[in-house]
């Protein structure tokens, strides 16, 4: 039965993981990543959870003859802002698997 205590082990340290991946899920909704777009003119900041927590726009950024500028803008800062989150979430999570890429977890 020697195999059971391996098996008994390999099953602690499962459940280690999955509670320490918890923890780093719910520290990262209050972990933040900023991006910008256009020189600054539109900011986004983004919770590590892949929350949009912040959009902030230049005045100068707003052209009524041209809004499709500014909507490029917007769009190009939140994906960047979304990237970096999902950067982070690997890296935190990368901390608590050892690096393992396991299937169905990022």
């Amino acid at each position: 039965m020697a195999g059971l205590g391996n098996f008994s082990e390999l099953m602690k340290q499962a459940q280690r993981m999955q509670r320490d991946m918890g923890k780093v899920q719910e520290e990262l909704k209050d972990r933040y990543v900023e991006a910008a777009a256009g020189d600054d003119a539109v900011k986004v900041v983004c919770s590590g959870a892949g929350e949009i927590i912040k959009i902030e726009i230049s005045p100068e950024a707003v052209d009524k003859t041209d809004m499709s500028l500014l909507e490029d803008l917007v769009l190009a800062a939140v994906n960047a802002g979304l990237k970096k989150a999902e950067d982070l979430r690997h890296a935190e999570l990368a901390k608590v698997t050892g690096g393992m890429n396991l299937p169905g977890l990022f």
